[in-house]
């Protein structure tokens, strides 16, 4: 349930800082740290922001692959914007509406809508066993 964004970090030798952009993803993200954690910090908040922002505005987008060059790094979105993001994709790749789902988990539409909102969703364990029955794929073992 990961969601890996793209980004290019180097060091510049005159500002004495690490900068970060994701130039294939989206040109405007551009955030920079005193060092290298720091900088990969700062894009976690910067990609995740962009991303929560998109979702809430219906934004279509695509996530590009990794390049294979040095300078490029995978920045793990936070965990609330990429749940959301998997389940958008698990109900629309079965062509499922949110209305769907709702009634698959016998929940009422708008609960079921609150899990794919990144600033709402907060799933509980016994609503990841039902979205693992809709869904027919293992998300919890112990």
């Amino acid at each position: 349930m990961k969601t890996i964004i793209p980004c290019k970090i180097t060091y510049s030798d005159k500002d004495k800082c690490w900068y970060v952009e994701s130039p294939k993803f989206y040109t405007g993200i551009l955030t920079y740290g005193s060092t290298l954690e720091g900088a990969k910090k700062m894009a976690v908040e910067a990609v995740s922001g962009l991303l929560e922002s998109y979702l809430d505005h219906g934004d279509n987008f695509t996530i590009p692959e990794m390049p294979k060059s040095p300078d490029w790094y995978g920045i793990e979105v936070e965990p609330g914007v990429a749940f959301v993001l998997w389940l958008r994709a698990m109900r629309k790749n079965h062509n499922m509406t949110l209305a769907d789902v709702a009634n698959k988990m016998g929940v009422k539409y708008q609960v079921y809508q609150k899990l794919e909102n990144p600033k709402l969703a907060n799933p509980t364990l016994k609503t990841l066993k039902k979205l693992e029955q809709i869904f027919d794929i293992e998300l919890l073992s112990v």
